[in-house]
């Protein structure tokens, strides 16, 4: 007779495969007004975050966009052969380099931004605004593991 492998809490695991399959969705819907400006979700992240902070270095991008060194290199240089950004020396420490969002690649995320705005509440107009703030509270706590 043949017995079923228990992998302890069997909610568990439904919870991390609903959790993936709807981080998917979510992402698939959001990057509708991305592909709008002909933009990876990478290079919409940086150009976002320049857009809202101003110039950074690459270790402030890395960090305020979650995302890896390495690719980050390769993001960079393509929106900087595209003319959506720009960079240059810290004139304080020559060992950083700036990044800066050109005119541009202003004028796209003046353009798409509101867009994207729009896109993000319409996928998360399925919850009322308590969910909102209970999805939020939930997500944070089994983020930070307490």
């Amino acid at each position: 007779m043949e017995t079923k492998k228990s992998y302890g809490e069997q909610n568990d695991l439904k919870a991390l495969v609903i959790l993936s399959r709807c981080f998917q969705s979510v992402q698939k819907r959001e990057m509708k007004t991305i592909k709008q400006g002909e933009l990876t979700a990478a290079q919409f992240r940086v150009l976002e975050i320049l857009y809202h902070k101003g110039e950074l270095r690459i270790c402030e991008i890395i960090e305020g966009t979650l995302s890896s060194g390495g690719n980050m290199t390769v993001v960079i240089e393509n929106l900087e052969k595209n003319g959506f950004i720009g960079r240059y020396p810290d004139p304080h420490d020559g060992r950083v380099t700036l990044v800066h969002i050109t005119a541009k690649g202003e004028a796209l995320m003046q353009s798409l931004f509101p867009n994207h705005v729009d896109n993000v509440s319409a996928i998360f107009n399925v919850l009322t605004v308590q969910e909102k703030y209970e999805l939020m509270d939930l997500l944070e706590k089994l983020g930070s593991g307490e």
